[in-house]
């Protein structure tokens, strides 16, 4: 197993990968760093929006399996929030 661990700055108008695909199951935390009300981070697809998915709330983590060959993408609002991502994958 490998753990790999970042912190990725995100935007409110355009979705950025976090979670790329991989050829097994990966477990991922997700956290989102700011501690100020009505920050949050949301969670989707490639073509996700600010309008059409979950969010994580501030100073709150999850933890999701991400099937084999699947990719995780975020955006935030407001504009500039950060992500922490602690993600195991399988050598």
């Amino acid at each position: 197993m490998t753990i790999h661990n970042e912190q990725i700055t995100l935007s409110e108008t355009t979705a950025t990968l976090v979670v790329e695909a991989d050829n097994n199951e990966q477990e991922v935390h997700l956290h989102n760093m700011t501690k100020s009300s009505n920050e949050y981070i949301f969670l989707g697809n490639a073509d996700m929006s600010l309008t059409n998915t979950i969010h994580i709330d501030p100073g709150e983590t999850v933890t999701y399996r991400i099937p084999p060959g699947d990719e995780l993408y975020a955006m935030s609002d407001p504009d500039g929030l950060e992500l922490g991502v602690l993600r195991m994958t399988q050598d």
